[in-house]
């Protein structure tokens, strides 16, 4: 990427130029012929992306404020980046072939919180910004590590019209159940997502059988996506409070679709919920 007649080109760069942007980015556009430039206020201490057609580059012998993004064409992705003081800065990364920006100034203020838990005997009482924003990190890093990791728990799959529904694993972790969704569009047709929808279900026993639906709602959903286009396969976590499920419940996961008859529900047995992965 040449990156030594680059860097040695920013450089000479202020911090305190008005030329460049200082805005809190929610979107980093990049490409393959010129260098994308983060300067922040305290040194990077690591920079990941999700996906290798992203590539964010910074010294990681001697601590530097500033990192370098280049992307080839492909899906957006996401770039995470954690500063020696612990600050944590998350973005969307997309190609983009026309840039207007190219170096960006990233206030502390657009950190999403920070990695390092508050300590009494620090005496810092702002260490953490928001301790919620902190456990959704948290979610999102461990959704992720899920994702990559590709575990199966057992078959639970379900077919409808070339729409495929499945469940590839259920993970414990400290108190929360991590389900790993599929949905699968063989179909030559988009699939607009309604809702995609928990609940136990519980059978009582009697002269009159009767069904009753709890809902389930999720404290974090990741990677959840509005459509999925023809011929595509999204793969998502949904992140709920541990729970277990007696000989009367099971667990049902209803998909619904947006304007369309493309619906199905997914039995999912005690087993799995009980002995998660």
């Amino acid at each position: 990427m040449k990156t030594i007649l680059i860097l040695l080109a920013i450089a000479g760069s202020s911090f305190s130029s008005n030329a460049q942007s200082t805005e809190v980015l929610d979107t980093i556009y990049a490409n393959d012929h010129k260098n994308v430039a983060l300067f922040f206020t305290s040194p990077i201490r690591q920079g990941i992306t999700g996906s290798e057609n992203f590539v964010f580059t910074y010294n990681r012998k001697k601590e530097q404020h500033f990192g370098l993004l280049q992307a080839t064409p492909g899906k957006e992705s996401n770039l995470l980046i954690i500063s020696t003081d612990g600050s944590i800065f998350s973005y969307i990364v997309r190609y983009k072939e026309r840039l207007s920006t190219v170096n960006y100034f990233v206030p502390d203020s657009s950190s999403i919180g920070n990695e390092k838990p508050f300590s009494s005997k620090s005496g810092n009482k702002n260490e953490i910004k928001d301790p919620q924003r902190g456990k959704k990190y948290y979610y999102k890093r461990f959704s992720d590590y899920l994702l990559d990791r590709k575990q199966k728990i057992g078959r639970i799959k379900e077919r409808t019209e070339d729409i495929v529904l499945s469940v590839e694993n259920i993970v414990f972790d400290k108190e929360e159940l991590y389900f790993v969704i599929n949905i699968e569009n063989e179909s030559s047709l988009d699939y607009d997502l309604n809702f995609l929808n928990l609940y136990i279900e519980t059978r009582k026993k009697g002269k009159r059988k009767s069904l009753q639906r709890l809902y389930q709602e999720p404290i974090f959903k990741y990677n959840v996506p509005a459509r999925i286009t023809e011929n595509e396969t999204v793969t998502m976590v949904y992140v709920l409070p541990k729970f277990s499920l007696g000989d009367d419940k099971k667990l049902v996961l209803e998909l619904n679709e947006n304007q369309g008859e493309r619906n199905m529900k997914l039995n999912i047995k005690k087993r799995y919920i009980n002995n998660p992965n």
